[in-house]
Protein backbone atom coordinates (compact mmCIF):
# COMPACT_ATOMS: atom_id res chain seq x y z
CA UNK A 1 0.00 0.00 0.00
CA UNK A 2 2.83 2.36 0.87
CA UNK A 3 4.47 1.61 -2.47
CA UNK A 4 1.25 2.42 -4.33
CA UNK A 5 0.95 5.66 -2.37
CA UNK A 6 4.52 6.59 -3.33
CA UNK A 7 3.87 5.83 -7.00
CA UNK A 8 0.77 8.01 -6.97
CA UNK A 9 2.62 10.84 -5.27
CA UNK A 10 5.48 10.60 -7.78
CA UNK A 11 2.99 10.58 -10.64
CA UNK A 12 1.39 13.78 -9.36
CA UNK A 13 4.78 15.46 -8.93
CA UNK A 14 5.85 14.48 -12.46
CA UNK A 15 2.62 15.75 -14.00
CA UNK A 16 2.88 19.02 -12.09
CA UNK A 17 6.57 19.48 -12.95
CA UNK A 18 5.89 18.76 -16.62
CA UNK A 19 3.21 21.46 -16.62
CA UNK A 20 5.67 24.03 -15.27
CA UNK A 21 5.13 23.84 -11.52
CA UNK A 22 8.47 25.04 -10.09
CA UNK A 23 7.82 23.63 -6.61
CA UNK A 24 7.15 20.19 -8.08
CA UNK A 25 10.25 20.45 -10.28
CA UNK A 26 12.47 21.37 -7.32
CA UNK A 27 10.99 18.46 -5.38
CA UNK A 28 11.88 16.10 -8.22
CA UNK A 29 15.43 17.43 -8.50
CA UNK A 30 15.99 17.24 -4.75
CA UNK A 31 14.70 13.67 -4.63
CA UNK A 32 16.85 12.34 -7.48
CA UNK A 33 19.85 14.61 -8.10
CA UNK A 34 22.11 12.87 -5.60
CA UNK A 35 21.20 9.45 -6.99
CA UNK A 36 22.13 10.59 -10.48
CA UNK A 37 25.37 12.14 -9.20
CA UNK A 38 26.26 8.96 -7.28
CA UNK A 39 25.62 6.83 -10.38
CA UNK A 40 27.79 8.97 -12.65
CA UNK A 41 30.47 9.38 -9.99
CA UNK A 42 30.73 5.60 -9.78
CA UNK A 43 31.35 5.43 -13.54
CA UNK A 44 34.07 8.07 -13.78
CA UNK A 45 36.90 9.24 -11.56
CA UNK A 46 36.04 12.91 -11.92
CA UNK A 47 33.72 14.58 -9.42
CA UNK A 48 33.51 17.78 -11.46
CA UNK A 49 32.45 15.79 -14.53
CA UNK A 50 29.84 13.93 -12.44
CA UNK A 51 28.37 17.25 -11.30
CA UNK A 52 28.36 18.54 -14.88
CA UNK A 53 26.60 15.41 -16.16
CA UNK A 54 24.06 15.59 -13.33
CA UNK A 55 23.15 19.16 -14.28
CA UNK A 56 23.00 18.25 -17.96
CA UNK A 57 20.80 15.24 -17.18
CA UNK A 58 18.18 17.36 -15.45
CA UNK A 59 18.24 19.88 -18.31
CA UNK A 60 17.37 16.99 -20.63
CA UNK A 61 14.73 15.70 -18.20
CA UNK A 62 13.12 19.16 -18.13
CA UNK A 63 12.81 19.04 -21.92
CA UNK A 64 11.53 15.45 -22.10
CA UNK A 65 9.44 15.16 -18.94
CA UNK A 66 6.18 15.73 -20.79
CA UNK A 67 6.98 12.70 -22.99
CA UNK A 68 7.56 10.34 -20.05
CA UNK A 69 4.90 7.64 -20.36
CA UNK A 70 5.41 5.89 -17.00
CA UNK A 71 5.62 2.48 -18.68
CA UNK A 72 8.66 1.78 -16.50
CA UNK A 73 10.22 3.07 -13.33
CA UNK A 74 10.95 6.79 -13.41
CA UNK A 75 14.38 6.20 -11.87
CA UNK A 76 15.33 3.77 -14.65
CA UNK A 77 14.25 6.31 -17.29
CA UNK A 78 16.22 9.02 -15.50
CA UNK A 79 19.34 6.85 -15.23
CA UNK A 80 19.21 6.01 -18.94
CA UNK A 81 19.27 9.71 -19.74
CA UNK A 82 22.21 10.19 -17.36
CA UNK A 83 24.20 7.34 -18.91
CA UNK A 84 23.51 8.63 -22.42
CA UNK A 85 24.74 12.06 -21.37
CA UNK A 86 27.90 10.51 -19.95
CA UNK A 87 28.57 8.62 -23.18
CA UNK A 88 28.01 11.79 -25.22
CA UNK A 89 30.36 13.76 -23.00
CA UNK A 90 33.08 11.10 -23.15
CA UNK A 91 32.90 11.15 -26.93
CA UNK A 92 33.03 14.94 -26.97
CA UNK A 93 36.05 14.96 -24.69
CA UNK A 94 37.71 12.34 -26.86
CA UNK A 95 37.52 14.71 -29.83
CA UNK A 96 39.05 17.54 -27.79
CA UNK A 97 41.35 15.44 -25.64
CA UNK A 98 44.88 16.31 -24.63
CA UNK A 99 47.01 14.01 -26.82
CA UNK A 100 47.41 10.55 -25.30
CA UNK A 101 50.02 9.44 -27.85
CA UNK A 102 53.03 9.29 -25.51
CA UNK A 103 51.21 7.03 -23.04
CA UNK A 104 49.87 4.83 -25.82
CA UNK A 105 53.29 4.50 -27.46
CA UNK A 106 54.56 3.09 -24.17
CA UNK A 107 51.67 0.60 -24.03
CA UNK A 108 52.15 -0.54 -27.62
CA UNK A 109 55.90 -0.99 -27.15
CA UNK A 110 55.27 -3.38 -24.27
CA UNK A 111 56.10 -0.89 -21.55
CA UNK A 112 59.71 -0.43 -22.65
CA UNK A 113 60.67 3.17 -21.94
CA UNK A 114 63.36 3.82 -24.53
CA UNK A 115 64.56 7.35 -24.90
CA UNK A 116 63.33 8.92 -28.13
CA UNK A 117 64.20 12.28 -29.56
CA UNK A 118 61.43 14.75 -30.33
CA UNK A 119 61.44 13.92 -34.05
CA UNK A 120 60.94 10.20 -33.47
CA UNK A 121 58.25 10.74 -30.85
CA UNK A 122 56.39 13.13 -33.15
CA UNK A 123 56.56 10.59 -35.98
CA UNK A 124 55.25 7.83 -33.72
CA UNK A 125 52.43 10.06 -32.49
CA UNK A 126 51.44 10.91 -36.05
CA UNK A 127 51.36 7.24 -37.00
CA UNK A 128 49.42 6.32 -33.87
CA UNK A 129 46.75 8.92 -34.61
CA UNK A 130 46.37 7.46 -38.10
CA UNK A 131 46.09 3.95 -36.65
CA UNK A 132 43.47 4.94 -34.08
CA UNK A 133 41.35 6.48 -36.83
CA UNK A 134 41.19 3.06 -38.50
CA UNK A 135 39.39 1.58 -35.49
CA UNK A 136 35.63 1.57 -35.21
CA UNK A 137 34.08 4.47 -33.32
CA UNK A 138 33.16 2.20 -30.40
CA UNK A 139 36.70 0.81 -30.16
CA UNK A 140 38.08 4.35 -30.27
CA UNK A 141 35.81 5.12 -27.31
CA UNK A 142 37.31 2.23 -25.33
CA UNK A 143 40.88 3.29 -26.15
CA UNK A 144 40.14 6.86 -25.12
CA UNK A 145 38.31 5.99 -21.91
CA UNK A 146 41.05 3.59 -20.83
CA UNK A 147 44.22 5.42 -21.86
CA UNK A 148 43.22 9.08 -21.80
CA UNK A 149 40.41 9.29 -19.25
CA UNK A 150 42.06 6.64 -17.05
CA UNK A 151 38.84 4.71 -16.45
CA UNK A 152 38.91 1.14 -15.16
CA UNK A 153 37.65 -1.69 -17.36
CA UNK A 154 34.71 -2.16 -15.00
CA UNK A 155 33.77 1.52 -15.34
CA UNK A 156 34.05 1.32 -19.13
CA UNK A 157 31.84 -1.77 -19.21
CA UNK A 158 29.19 -0.02 -17.12
CA UNK A 159 29.28 3.14 -19.23
CA UNK A 160 28.97 1.17 -22.48
CA UNK A 161 26.43 -1.25 -21.04
CA UNK A 162 28.51 -4.24 -22.12
CA UNK A 163 29.86 -7.27 -20.21
CA UNK A 164 33.34 -6.80 -18.75
CA UNK A 165 34.65 -9.71 -20.82
CA UNK A 166 33.44 -8.08 -24.03
CA UNK A 167 35.19 -4.82 -23.18
CA UNK A 168 38.43 -6.64 -22.31
CA UNK A 169 38.31 -8.59 -25.58
CA UNK A 170 37.64 -5.47 -27.64
CA UNK A 171 40.43 -3.58 -25.90
CA UNK A 172 42.82 -6.48 -26.58
CA UNK A 173 41.85 -6.64 -30.26
CA UNK A 174 42.12 -2.87 -30.65
CA UNK A 175 45.61 -2.77 -29.12
CA UNK A 176 46.66 -5.71 -31.28
CA UNK A 177 45.55 -3.84 -34.39
CA UNK A 178 47.37 -0.70 -33.31
CA UNK A 179 50.55 -2.62 -32.41
CA UNK A 180 50.46 -4.42 -35.75
CA UNK A 181 50.19 -1.12 -37.58
CA UNK A 182 53.00 0.45 -35.56
CA UNK A 183 55.26 -2.53 -36.38
CA UNK A 184 54.35 -2.60 -40.05
CA UNK A 185 56.40 -1.44 -43.00
CA UNK A 186 53.87 1.37 -43.49
CA UNK A 187 54.67 2.75 -40.06
CA UNK A 188 58.44 2.49 -40.63
CA UNK A 189 58.03 4.17 -44.01
CA UNK A 190 55.93 6.96 -42.51
CA UNK A 191 58.51 7.54 -39.78
CA UNK A 192 61.31 7.55 -42.34
CA UNK A 193 59.47 9.97 -44.60
CA UNK A 194 58.67 12.26 -41.68
CA UNK A 195 62.32 12.35 -40.69
CA UNK A 196 63.40 13.03 -44.26
CA UNK A 197 60.90 15.88 -44.60
CA UNK A 198 62.05 17.45 -41.34
CA UNK A 199 65.65 17.06 -42.43
CA UNK A 200 64.97 18.71 -45.78
CA UNK A 201 63.15 21.58 -44.10
CA UNK A 202 66.12 22.14 -41.83
CA UNK A 203 68.54 22.65 -44.69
Amino acid sequence: MQNESHKQELHEIIVAAASGDEVAWRSLVEAYSYRVFALIRSKCANEELAEEITQSTFCTVAQKLSTYTETGKFEAWLFRIAMNRLRDEMRRRKRHAVPMENEMIGVLSGGISDQHDDEETAAQAQSLRAAVRQLSSSDQDIIYMRHSAGMSYKQIAEVLGEPLGTVLARQHRALKKLRSYMDSDDYLQNSSNKGAIDSDEGR
